[in-house]
């Protein structure tokens, strides 16, 4: 990457084991896509349920040339997501899926409808 990942805590402690996380899936997605030139992550656990856990809401934010991909996962519905390990999970599951979509784009796989 040529610039150095940007993680963000809101409303919780920092972590050296989610930190360590994040950057081993940036890895996975800088080794699988390449040209990844920022990436800004921001890991927050903003409510406080009587009865449930934190849920933790990821946002990833990346740049690649050509396109800024974003990722928010607002598990509103998604208890699994008490875990942070989950969130950071499926966040960056989504986001790979964005950056397979705009390669894809990019090399012409997929078709345009004539306007």
């Amino acid at each position: 990457m040529q610039v150095e990942p940007r993680i963000t805590f809101r409303d919780m402690d920092p972590s050296p084991a989610i930190e360590a996380k994040v950057e081993e899936r940036l890895d996975r997605l800088e080794r699988r896509y390449g040209k990844l030139t920022s990436c800004k992550v921001v890991i927050e656990s903003p409510h406080r349920h009587q009865h449930q856990g934190r849920i933790h809401h990821v946002r990833v934010q990346l740049a690649v040339p050509g396109a800024e991909i974003v990722v928010g996962r607002d598990p509103a519905e998604n208890h699994a997501h008490e875990d942070v390990y989950v969130a950071i999970r499926d966040a960056f599951d989504a986001a790979e899926r964005r950056l397979e979509d705009h390669a894809r784009r990019s090399r012409g796989d997929v078709k345009t409808h004539a306007g």
